[in-house]
Parts: C-alpha cells; sequence; structure tokens
C-alpha cells in the first residue's frame, strides 16, 4: 500500500470514525483503525463489535492495500502534523507503516488487515430513506431520555417503529418518556419495529454532516444489525433484543391545568433552580398560579440547598386550571427544554402525584411525559 492524503482530511476521517474504537478489549485489533484503498478513496473503519463506523476520504492511491493501526498511536501523531500532505507506505512483510509529512517521519508496528473484523456491506436498495435534518432533530429530542442502566438493556435503547409513511421513535427510563414523530417521503413496504441503543443514534448525530441530504437506514434480515449510509461514512449497530414495554399508558390524555410559558425563560429558570438542587435531591418546586382577577398567571421554579442557598425565578404565563404545587427532577426539565424548539412550550399537569406533560406549541410530533417527584414537608 502506498497513498497520499491531506492532514486534515485523515484527522477528520480518524474523528469521525474514533468513538467506535474498543478501549479495552482481548482483541487487540479492536483497539486499531483499518486503513484500506477502496475505489480510489481511502476507507477508515473502527468497531467494537457492538458499533462500527466507517468513513471514506479522498486519497492518492499509488498502491493498493490494507492495514490496521494502533487507534490512539495514530490520532495523536495525525494531530500534531502540519497541515500538508501526508505520505504512507506499508511494509507488508513487518506489518510496518511509514508516515511521513514534512519533517515528521514515522514507523508504526500495524496489525494485518486479515484479523479486523468483516464489516457489513448494506444492499442499499432495501433502505429507508430519511432526510438527515430530520433524523438529527428526532435523535435530539428523544436519546437522551434513554436509560443508562445495564440492568433493563431495552431501556437502553430507542424504540424506532415505522408505518406506512411515519417513523416514531421513543425512549425512557423509568423516570421520564420522550415520543418523537416524522412523515417520510413515501411509505414503506413492509413494517419496521427495532430497539436501536441510544449511544449509536448519537454517535450517528454526532457525524453526519449538514452537507448530507439523505441517509439510508437498512436492517439486513435475521442479522441483528441497523446499518445507516450517508455519502462518505456508514454506521452499523448491534440491535437490543427483548420486548419494549409498551408506554402509551403512561401518556396523560387529559390535564386539570394547562400552562403556556416561553420555552428559553422556563430553560433560564430551571438552570438557576438547577445550580441548588443538584446539591440536594434535584428537585425543582414549580408552583404553578392561575391568574386571580387582574392578576396574570405566574410560575414560580425554585431550587434550594441546606448548604448552599436557594433560587426563586416566577415567570409570566397563560394558565388554564386551577393553581397546582409539583415538584420535577430539575435536570431532566432543563435537557427536555433544551431540544424543544418552539418559542413557546406547553406544561400540561393533574395532581403533584401525576405525571407531567410538555409539547411544543404549534407542533404535533413531539411530546415528554415526565414523572413526579415527592414535595415532602
Amino acid at each position: 500500500m502506498k497513498i497520499s492524503v491531506l492532514q486534515e482530511n485523515l484527522a477528520h476521517g480518524l474523528s469521525v470514525v474514533s468513538r467506535a474504537v474498543s478501549p479495552r478489549s482481548t482483541l487487540p485489533v479492536l483497539g486499531n483503525v483499518l486503513i484500506a484503498t477502496d475505489e480510489g478513496r481511502l476507507r477508515l473503519s473502527a468497531t467494537n463489535l457492538e458499533l462500527g463506523i466507517t468513513c471514506w476520504i479522498g486519497a492518492k492511491i499509488e498502491e493498493e492495500g490494507s492495514t490496521t493501526v494502533p487507534a490512539r498511536t495514530f490520532i495523536d501523531l495525525v494531530s500534531t502534523l502540519p497541515v500538508d500532505r501526508v505520505e504512507m507506505s506499508l511494509n507488508v512483510r513487518t506489518q510496518t507503516l511509514n508516515v511521513r509529512c514534512g519533517a515528521s517521519n514515522t514507523d508504526i508496528k500495524c496489525i494485518d488487515a486479515q484479523e479486523f473484523p468483516p464489516m457489513p456491506v448494506p444492499d442499499l436498495t432495501e433502505g429507508l430513506q430519511i432526510n438527515v435534518t430530520d433524523l438529527k432533530e428526532m435523535i435530539q429530542q428523544v436519546a437522551f431520555a434513554a436509560s443508562t442502566d445495564e440492568a433493563r438493556p431495552v431501556l437502553t435503547g430507542v424504540l424506532v417503529t415505522v408505518q406506512d409513511n411515519l417513523i416514531s421513535m421513543q425512549a425512557a427510563d423509568g423516570f421520564r418518556l420522550s415520543v418523537r414523530k416524522a412523515e417520510l417521503s413515501s411509505p414503506l413496504a413492509r413494517p419496521i419495529k427495532a430497539i436501536i441503543p441510544a449511544r449509536a443514534l448519537a454517535e450517528l448525530a454526532r457525524i453526519a454532516g449538514d452537507g448530507d441530504q439523505i441517509v439510508s437506514m437498512i436492517l439486513p434480515p435475521g442479522r441483528g444489525q441497523v446499518i445507516f449510509h450517508l455519502k462518505d461514512v456508514e454506521l452499523v449497530s448491534q440491535l437490543i433484543e427483548g420486548a419494549y414495554p409498551d408506554l402509551e399508558q403512561v401518556i396523560p390524555h387529559t390535564c386539570q391545568t394547562r400552562t403556556v410559558l416561553s420555552t428559553l425563560a422556563f430553560q433560564k429558570a430551571c438552570k438557576q433552580a438547577e445550580i441548588f438542587a443538584r446539591e440536594g435531591s434535584h428537585i425543582a418546586r414549580i408552583h404553578i398560579k392561575a391568574a386571580d382577577g387582574l392578576e396574570p398567571g405566574k410560575v414560580e421554579i425554585s431550587g434550594q440547598s441546606e448548604e448552599t442557598g436557594s433560587n426563586l425565578t416566577v415567570l409570566d404565563a397563560n394558565i388554564e386550571g386551577p393553581t397546582l404545587l409539583v415538584a420535577f427532577n430539575v435536570r431532566f426539565l432543563r435537557e427536555v427544554l433544551e431540544v424543544i424548539k418552539t418559542p413557546n412550550v406547553i406544561l400540561e399537569t393533574n395532581l403533584d402525584t401525576t405525571p407531567g406533560l410538555l409539547r411544543p406549541v404549534g407542533e404535533d410530533n413531539y411530546l415528554h411525559v415526565i414523572m413526579p417527584m415527592h414535595l415532602g414537608s
């Protein structure tokens, strides 16, 4: 193998695939990045056997070939090279990669590419086509609500369902639930139901460029995998096996008090309350005060800690229904408000012991359920 590639292109490609490198593995090759010539381009791949990422970058190919390079060593080296052309040549017999750039001349000990796990080749004709911008927003509004507790593996994933031309994503951790729906440009011949690891979707949102218009989602039959194919990047992930709980019953379908607030003002108030609440119970007290005569509706958001003090923010709000004092996990509130894009948000509540429902004003494709916390005395 003998190739040359621009340093910035190589650094970008490595940054894309690096998150799939296995930090600790009994297989040394999983700590490496596969570099291989591929139809006039350079292909970089990394996998930890659960998540795999491939990126293609432009390169000048003089001799075809492939090898696997220790990821950390290679990434650290490339980041220190000047912004210039990087010349790489492989001694196949010793599996040593020579890397030259400017005044730098490096030899890196590699592992034969034959030892690298094969990456699946998707059938793109079977793919579901999704607009990248829509997909990234869906992931952003749902994946954060997935559990990080491996005791219930299905809840560490995002349930993706496709029926006709409607795609839905939902994630929950036992304390909150996010549901996002979108319409596809064309209906799908057969329905899809799969649990995709939230981490894999978060990585997809990270690596999907704004210049990418369409992403293909492929679920090869009987493989237990999902493949996302973009113009220059491909991500493959194992699916999570198991039955996802039916959470429809958790979603409140009526409310006694409906509160409309400025999304940004509510978010800032939660951030301030969190400064104090995080020292103790993470509780934000939400006191919804309905309009009284000439007095407009108000919402008081407060957080307190015995060690550091307390904070109270009062916001104007449009309130329909009775006054209510309810408590929520303030971090959970902040995280959902950060992904709601509309200027105003609706908070629907019933009692201080029942879930709250947040949804953007003017959009009916997203909802978030948040469980209440015990107010105490």
